[in-house]
């Protein structure tokens, strides 16, 4: 029973990647943010596991995420957090025993290291796909364990130590995949594309 988590941001102009529409303007942004939602659609059809698609504001029912393959759902919470945390426990409510939860700001991100995740929970706790800003683009686990969620100031360089720490003071496990870049500003733009 593995359940695989995508939190999205409607794509609207001057609503997505605001760091980057701060250098490159609301329209190169929210361009930049539509690739950024195909390549991370078409790495998840490719998972096999239920996939759980989790809107931002609202469901577009007749977007390019097809029904039959992705369950729509929208985000709660005041912040990134407590949104995620919801997410865990709705989907640990519906019986699930691995649960991995990505965004869709990784250019980098794969089917391979997504299945990798599900494969390492096999062995482990937890699982954290940490991402070049000191933040994270993966967070796997098997149980509910709410801490990672709180406390937290999201968008900032401390979120991976700070979560690292809150699950070796439970006395869980964690595998760390390898670093990714997520793309925020326009240098991380910059060096995805310098490197293709």
């Amino acid at each position: 029973m593995k359940a695989l988590i995508i939190f999205i941001k409607n794509p609207e102009r001057g609503k997505v990647k605001t760091r980057l529409a701060a250098t490159l303007g609301d329209d190169k942004a929210l361009e930049i943010y539509k690739q950024l939602l195909e390549h991370t659609r078409t790495i998840c059809e490719q998972v096999e596991a239920d996939r759980l698609l989790y809107y931002s504001n609202y469901i577009e029912r007749n977007d390019a995420w097809e029904g039959r393959l992705f369950k729509k759902f929208v985000q709660t919470g005041d912040d990134l957090g407590a949104r995620m945390q919801t997410a865990f426990e709705e989907v640990f409510e519906l019986g699930y025993r691995k649960v991995v939860i990505i965004g869709s700001d990784c250019a980098d991100l794969s089917t391979d290291t997504i299945t990798a995740a599900f494969q390492h929970l096999e062995h482990h706790d937890t699982v954290i796909g940490p991402s070049n800003d000191g933040g994270y683009y993966l967070l796997g686990m098997r149980q509910l364990f709410t801490p990672v969620f709180e406390r937290k100031q999201w968008s900032t360089p401390s979120v991976l130590e700070d979560t690292r720490v809150d699950i070796e003071n439970a006395g869980l496990t964690c595998y760390l995949l390898p670093q990714l870049t997520d793309i925020d500003t326009e240098e991380d733009y910059r060096s995805i594309v310098d490197g293709q």
